[in-house]
């Protein structure tokens, strides 16, 4: 074990944890982006950058490892203008209407995006008639990495997609923008799974937002087992007005880890036509 501190507060850590780890384990939440719990550590968004003491830069708390004695610090003022200059770098130039965290997380830290960039947004596409499962709005992306971490040896292993061009022209690319039918896309929608803007979206509720009807108060969930094989798999049912509109899993499950194939989370349109 080792043993540090967390604002002021001692806390033991198995050897080989992270920063976060040791953060959470203190009870302290520290806002994410591009991390997820089940994936390796990218470490592109610097959202959860922390302090430690006597360290000449911040360090990002989702992929450092705890050290013995150190002295870590997240909330200092070094901290917080930190964390507020990257919010509002990323709300300058994206839509993140559909980003319900990243929207908490500037009002925490009361970030003014109209700083910077003079209105400019990224202008992408959206490219919503190349298939009936989802829908991409790069509008909305801000290149978190994740998606493309889980189509690749994270999860999926399909390697589909990755990062194009630069600057305001960088998106998500399945190579040369091909049409996603004629890359190795296998509609899995692992990549949908774990977006955390909204640039990536399943098909039904995207439908439904476009037309107003998209009321999360209104929804219930239910969890059960995928019908289709013998895996296992655990699904996350949210349906509305009686109807299913949305398959996840949940990202604890011993068996997914959140990640489905085709048939679990978009082969549900049938209960629906009855």
């Amino acid at each position: 074990m080792i043993q540090l501190t967390v604002d002021s507060q001692p806390v033991d850590v198995a050897e080989g944890a992270t920063v976060l780890h040791a953060i959470t384990q203190a009870g302290i939440s520290t806002p994410t982006l591009c991390y997820d719990p089940v994936m390796r550590p990218v470490n592109v968004c610097r959202v959860c950058v922390v302090e430690l003491k006597g360290a000449r830069a911040l360090v990002p708390a989702c992929s450092r490892p705890a050290e013995q004695g150190m002295e870590i610090l997240t909330d200092s003022p070094r901290v917080r203008q930190a964390r507020r200059v990257v919010l509002e770098l990323l709300q300058s130039s994206v839509d993140t209407s559909t980003a319900p965290d990243l929207q908490r997380f500037a009002e925490h830290y009361g970030a003014r995006p109209e700083r910077f960039g003079d209105g400019e947004r990224v202008d992408q596409p959206v490219r919503a008639d190349d298939n009936e499962l989802y829908v991409r709005d790069y509008g909305k992306c801000i290149l978190c990495y994740k998606c493309v971490e889980a189509c690749g040896e994270e999860a999926q292993f399909t390697f589909a997609i990755g990062v194009a061009g630069r600057g305001f022209t960088a998106h998500i690319d399945t190579g040369f923008d091909a049409p996603l039918v004629e890359s190795p896309c296998v509609y899995c929608g692992n990549c949908v799974a774990v977006c955390p803007t909204g640039a990536l979206m399943g098909r039904t509720e995207w439908d439904m937002r476009q037309q107003g009807d998209w009321r999360p108060a209104e929804q219930s969930t239910h969890e059960t087992i995928c019908p289709y094989c013998g895996v296992g798999c655990g699904l996350r049912v949210i349906s509305q007005n009686d109807r299913v509109v949305k398959i996840e899993s949940p990202r604890d499950h011993p068996v997914t880890r959140g990640f489905l194939c085709v048939k679990g989370r978009f082969g549900y349109d049938f209960v629906n036509r009855r």
